[in-house]
């Protein structure tokens, strides 16, 4: 039997199938070959349209099941994986009301600091275990305040998982999981966070039901299958945020264990069996995929929305030519460390978590004309994006998140031996790079869910290192050194 992974994400989805006996990906896809459109209407703003997610899924199945050559009946289940924090929207008839407002638009920032402020800061964390900030609840106020008429027709809000979910089958469905990374879940109640909805004015029943994270959710409904090839009757057993689920596909379920992603966007993610939260929300604590009343399974979330796109931005504007982002890497490889005193703040797609919802732009410092060049621009970025890291690690260390082993799979940054060296040099944690990524984590879950795999054990037993970084003692200091000048720049702009 097969498991099918889905993993929406901001820039593609991507589709993976997994031979469950084996554990071995046999076929992904992912579409567009260009990153999705995201539209700002003004500055700050990120909006994609959930159509467009369907759309490009549809392509990235029809992919896999026609270089795989499997028969649709003989997949056992379904597991999504999706950009976290998004708000969807649907009437009555299912239909989207509005683009989702997804997870790095940072419009909504000033309703959920008002409420942090108004239901009291010690009662959001010991409930909510974060501020309302920027996330799902705040966005939907932002929708009730801005665009009433709309608002009246909201039936259901979901997170785009739980819209593919949705087109999948036609049940509206959610997590608690999902509802903590919305900051709709009150972690003392273990329900939904009634105080947070009743302050914002909105109805209990936008809430949809709420069903375990691994279990048989829903199945593929007939209009489903015609349109994407799939079998009728098809279990959907597992949904997840994508840093959860990134946790999960590296095997991160226990605490202690830390798993960390630099895609688009960057994150480390430790777990936790003890609650634990920044009084600043500059760091963030959701529900595990683990997570139960009995058992707690936190994730510690610091996310930085300028990373991988820092990279790209380069990679399309600068130099005398075209260059594939192995050229860029080979360049970075000339300059030492500390980049001769330049010196990036990535912090240029929206407002910063780690920055207190701060919005401070990318920055570039200590530019010599006569000194640097692209090389410079290239080491300096991918130092820059390790180095907000290192200031995000440094704010989990003081709630008790300690880094000495990360985990993330060999693709995006971690391609990059001067990004993977310099992590490991200024974190003093050794990188283990594993074979995975997203959507064949999303499909490990399915199997978890459906019952497939007995346990998570069973599930990742075929889970392949790739690679091992240890950290380079006699370049620490250098690299503390670049460090410093690199805070020293942040601290004038915060």
């Amino acid at each position: 039997m097969y498991l099918l992974g889905i993993d929406v994400g901001s820039s593609s989805v991507k589709a993976s199938v997994v031979d469950g006996a084996s554990g071995k990906c046999i076929a992904s896809a992912f579409y567009p070959k260009q990153e999705m459109k995201i539209t700002a209407l003004q500055a700050g703003w990120a909006e994609q349209a959930p159509e467009l997610w369907w759309k490009n899924l549809k392509l990235a199945i029809g992919d896999v099941l026609k270089t795989s050559g499997i028969e649709p009946k003989t997949i056992d289940s379904i597991g999504i994986s999706y950009q976290m924090h998004g708000l969807v929207v649907v009437d009555k008839n299912q239909n989207v009301l509005r683009p989702s407002i997804i997870w790095c638009d940072s419009r909504a920032a000033v309703y959920g600091n008002k409420a942090f402020k108004d239901l009291g800061e010690k009662a959001c964390l010991a409930s909510l275990l974060n501020s309302p900030g920027n996330f799902t609840a705040s966005k939907l106020k932002w929708v009730k305040e801005n665009e009433p008429e709309l608002y009246s027709r909201i039936d259901k809000i979901m997170l785009p998982g739980d819209y593919i979910a949705m087109k999948l089958s036609g049940d509206i469905k959610t997590t608690a999981s999902g509802l903590s990374e919305g900051i709709l879940w009150d972690f003392k109640k273990n329900g939904v966070a009634e105080e947070l909805m009743n302050y914002y004015g909105f109805d209990i029943s936008f809430i949809p039901e709420i069903v375990p994270t691994f279990s048989v959710q829903s199945v593929v409904n007939a209009a489903a299958a015609a349109e994407l090839g799939l079998a009728e009757g098809t279990k959907i057993s597992y949904r997840a945020g994508d840093q959860p689920n990134n946790a999960l596909s590296l095997n991160v379920l226990n605490p202690g264990e830390i798993a960390t992603t630099a895609g688009t966007s960057g994150v480390v993610y430790g777990v936790s069996g003890e609650v634990k939260y920044d009084p600043l929300s500059r760091v963030n604590t959701f529900a595990h995929v683990n997570h139960t009343s009995a058992a707690t399974r936190l994730g510690v979330l610091l996310c930085i929305n300028g990373t991988g796109i820092l990279n790209s931005w380069l990679n399309k504007n600068a130099g005398n030519k075209p260059l594939t982002y192995e050229e860029m890497n080979q360049k970075a490889a000339t300059v030492s460390i500390g980049s001769e005193g330049l010196s990036i703040l990535p912090f240029g797609n929206g407002s910063e978590r780690v920055l207190q919802n701060k919005n401070i732009g990318a920055q570039i410092s200590g530019l010599g004309f006569n000194t640097h060049t692209d090389a410079h621009l290239f080491r300096a970025a991918q130092e820059g994006i390790v180095f907000s890291f290192k200031y995000g690690m440094e704010i989990m260390e003081e709630i008790g998140i300690k880094a000495s082993y990360i985990r993330a799979g060999k693709a995006n940054m971690f391609l990059s031996p001067i990004f993977r060296e310099t992590l490991a040099g200024i974190s003093g944690a050794t990188i283990e790079l594993f074979d995975t990524d997203g959507s064949v984590g999303a499909a490990r879950g399915a199997g978890i869910g459906s019952g497939y795999y007995a346990s998570a054990k069973e599930a990742f037993a075929g889970l392949q290192k790739l690679d091992t970084v240890t950290p380079d003692n006699s370049k620490k200091s250098q690299y503390e050194e670049a460090y410093q000048n690199w805070k020293n720049q942040l601290n004038k702009q915060i």
